[in-house]
């Protein structure tokens, strides 16, 4: 009797992953994951890669990395939902595809300011004054220079790479007042 239920909850449990899986991924899901629910799973790797590494740099480096992969999945998943966006290969078409469509498709805003360093005419800067992604993330005093951002500086890294515009993108937590999350991505393009 034990079997044929265990048969029973089996059998529901293949139906909803198979109508998962037979989902079109052209169509943008409106249901979305909890923000509770994220940040506990980011708060969950930033720990899991502390333990893995010496040092600051090497936990960013280790969080780039990460958003490296996800950057790479999130680009090929818009380029194919998007139907009037194209593959941009130019810099600035670029950066507002990241600005607007990307932030938009990842955390349901457009990031706050996109702009150009006044000092190097391949710098540019994203500007996030509250990432959701950050929110429950508190830095210990002894960590200070340690930015949970990077793992943003991954997903962008990966995404100007799939535009042929590759840079070094580094993210840099620059608390002002009322804005103690406010994070600044910025993209360094190479000379080619």
């Amino acid at each position: 009797m034990q079997a044929s239920n265990l048969l029973k909850l089996d059998t529901r449990a293949s139906k909803r992953s198979n109508m998962l899986l037979e989902q079109s991924l052209a169509k943008p899901r409106r249901d979305k994951v909890s923000l509770g629910a994220f940040a506990f799973l980011f708060a969950e790797i930033i720990r899991y890669s502390q333990n893995r590494v010496l040092g600051i740099q090497d936990l960013e480096a280790k969080l780039n990395e990460l958003g490296k992969r996800v950057g790479v999945r999130v680009f090929e998943l818009l380029m194919w939902r998007e139907k009037n966006v194209h593959r941009e290969t130019r810099v600035l078409p670029t950066l507002m595809f990241i600005n607007t469509v990307v932030w938009r498709a990842l955390f349901d805003k457009q990031a706050d300011s996109l702009g150009h360093s006044t000092e190097n005419d391949d710098e540019y800067m994203i500007t996030d004054n509250e990432p959701s992604i950050l929110k429950y993330i508190s830095v210990p005093k002894e960590m200070a220079s340690f930015s949970p951002g990077a793992f943003l500086a991954g997903v962008v890294e990966a995404i100007v790479e799939g535009c042929q515009c590759p840079a070094r993108v580094t993210s840099h937590l620059v608390p002002a007042d009322g804005m103690p999350l406010k994070t600044v991505i910025l993209l360094k393009f190479s000379q080619e």
